[in-house]
């Protein structure tokens, strides 16, 4: 299967709202899990929020290596960065720069949320991580 000179996995990747990330577990095999991946093409960096204490942000504390995979609804073309992750929170303080980093990712995510101060309390209790995957490598194909 071969990229058609046409597709930009960009494209795609900037319009999905759902991806499988795959991070690797201790014993070298794949962790698969389903999120929601906001991608900013001018920093090249995806977004994810995910809570502390899943595998998956586990698995990005011992190695930050990461792939996230999205296709398109019809299935026929797909789209797959690599890169390194971060890891920024949880944050304690609705008001501090972990929750807020939480909100900006929100809104590229979903848009507006309808009452902030319900999601930063809830982004503290829940004890939620914002990953950020620099993308180093980007591949795709458009089989359609």
């Amino acid at each position: 299967m071969t990229t058609t000179p046409r597709f930009d996995p960009r494209a795609l990747l900037a319009e999905s709202r759902l991806g499988v990330l795959a991070t690797i577990k201790s014993d070298g095999r794949p962790q698969l899990s389903p999120v929601t991946p906001a991608y900013d093409p001018e920093a090249g960096v995806i977004r994810v929020s995910t809570r502390e204490g899943l595998a998956k942000t586990a698995n990005l504390r011992r190695d930050p290596r990461a792939t996230l995979q999205v296709t398109a609804p019809d299935g026929r073309s797909w789209a797959t960065a690599e890169g390194v992750a971060t890891l920024t929170g949880p944050g304690t303080d609705p008001l501090g720069p972990e929750v807020e980093a939480l909100v900006e990712y929100y809104r590229a995510a979903a848009g507006e949320h309808p009452d902030w101060d319900e999601y930063r309390a809830t982004m503290v209790s829940d004890r939620r991580v914002l990953l950020t995957i620099t993308v180093e490598r980007m591949y795709g194909a458009d089989i359609g």
